[in-house]
């Protein structure tokens, strides 16, 4: 369905007329996606390799074997994609920046066909009002990289920074906000310890490495960003709203030692210049020797944030357990005698996740305590996926689950201004079905229904609502 197809109406059980959220004069709404999960040409113009592609390629891990290869094929069909951006109103759009399209290899001379697709969507997105928002890394490094250690080793943040550099150089006079990192946690510990993303690996010692590499990565780059480019630089994190199954004092503890893999591994060096307090507590002999951490490390990475991008999904109760590996010398950094439980009570959404908005208030409530000087706050992802998320016999998608998880969640921002916490925007995601890591195209968390087989692009009944909310927020504030 292109822009100019799309149907205003909605179901008769969608309401858009009442009961929106209110939010201050300035604050901006976007959508976000990334590279691997929409690009497709994963060939094309001599992009290289990525850790995903390599990691897709192995049997058993990515439900029905599946790839980003094509994806949604936004590489060719971008054009349209903008028309769509265009037609909802966004004031922003977050999209990331295929390092290996810039480097096949991760390192060496820029590729320009690779640069120059980017500079082709900044300009197109200019020209459609819609501020161009980059992510310089959503996971995809360059396969060579991972060859030579990838983020548990120093010589990746050095290829990071100039990575960065080339694309500051090229994209730097146009980009209105620039995210160093999506989710480093996902990086370190989904990839490197629970081995569930690329590059698929269970490991200790070296994903806590890879976990100050990435943070070290990022103050170089915020750096560099700060000096050559116009736009605002933060990063987008994802810290959760972690709650004990009961008050027994071994399910308190085991929320403590999740608050610091979740949480503070991240946000205390970022945002506090320190090291969490409960890291030995947390991981024990793992981390009693790290060597990967130099002096003048933490200068770095508290470089200064002109936002904080937070991306939340949902509450995680916790559980005391035994560790699953008796043995510190094979144990994994994400084996900390605490487990995530089923939260009852509550919906859950197609992911299993529950939903609980109110969350959302709590976890940025609890920032602005415990980090009193916490830069202003952007949401960076926010969505779901449902089930039965696919065209009607009218051929419309009533996604009246997903309207109501971002219409409660959005309110549940307000609560959070009202509460004094500086919040500036909020990024849905996601703008389009995509490729969703290891569940393939099995799950669906975008305002437009994709089919993979024809890549027709139909907007869902919460692109239609989402529309509705933007130009409603656009025309209380307009003079």
């Amino acid at each position: 369905m292109s822009a100019s197809e799309t149907d205003r109406s909605l179901s008769p059980d969608v309401s858009v007329s009442g009961g929106l959220p209110v939010f201050p004069r300035g604050f901006f709404f976007g959508a976000a996606t990334a590279s691997y999960q929409i690009e497709g040409g994963a060939g094309e113009d001599g992009r290289g390799p990525s850790i995903w592609d390599t990691y897709c390629r192995r049997p058993g891990r990515i439900t029905g074997g599946a790839s980003g290869d094509v994806a949604c094929d936004h590489y060719h069909r971008w054009p349209e994609d903008i028309a769509l951006m265009k037609d909802l109103g966004l004031d922003t759009y977050r999209f990331s920046i295929a390092w290996p399209r810039i480097q096949p290899t991760g390192t060496g001379p820029a590729n320009t066909p690779g640069l120059d697709f980017y500079d082709r969507l900044v300009d197109a997105l200019l020209d459609a009002g819609i501020t161009p928002a980059a992510t310089l890394y959503h996971w995809d490094l360059p396969q060579a990289l991972e060859d030579t250690g990838g983020w548990r080793v120093r010589s990746t943040v050095d290829a990071f920074t100039d990575y960065t550099r080339i694309v500051a150089e090229r994209l730097g006079d146009r980009v209105g906000r620039w995210f160093t990192l999506n989710e480093p946690f996902c990086t370190a510990f989904v990839g490197h310890a629970i081995g569930r993303h690329a590059p698929g690996t269970r490991e200790g010692t070296p994903a806590l490495a890879a976990a100050h590499h990435l943070l070290l990565a990022h103050g170089h780059a915020a750096r560099i960003l700060k000096d050559t480019t116009r736009g605002d630089v933060g990063i987008a994190l994802n810290p959760d709203r972690l709650l004990p199954a009961t008050h027994d004092p071994a399910d308190l503890a085991a929320c403590a030692r999740a608050e610091t893999l979740h949480n503070t591994i991240w946000l205390d060096p970022l945002l506090a210049h320190r090291y969490p307090t409960t890291e030995t507590d947390t991981w024990g002999p793992l981390i009693q020797d790290p060597t990967w951490r130099h002096d003048g490390d933490l200068d770095i990475i508290t470089t200064p944030l002109d936002f904080l991008g937070i991306n939340y999904y949902r509450p995680i109760t916790i559980a005391h357990t035994p560790h699953q590996d008796p043995d510190p010398t094979t144990r994994t950094a994400t084996d900390i005698r605490a487990t995530e439980t089923w939260q009852d009570g509550v919906r859950h959404t197609a992911m299993d996740w529950p939903v609980v908005p109110s969350s959302l208030t709590d976890l940025l409530t609890d920032l602005k305590h415990r980090y009193p000087t916490l830069p202003p706050i952007v949401i960076t992802e926010n969505g779901s996926a449902e089930h039965g998320d696919t065209p009607g016999p009218d051929g419309r998608i009533h996604d009246t689950d997903r309207i109501t998880y971002l219409h409660t969640h959005l309110t549940a921002l307000t609560h959070a201004i009202n509460n004094g916490i500086d919040i500036r925007g909020y990024y849905a995601w996601s703008l389009m079905d995509n490729f969703e890591w290891a569940h393939g195209y099995t799950k669906r968390f975008g305002l437009i229904h994709i089919d993979y087989t024809t890549q027709t692009r139909t907007p869902k009944d919460s692109y239609h609502w989402y529309h509705h909310l933007i130009t409603h927020h656009h025309n209380t504030h307009t003079p």
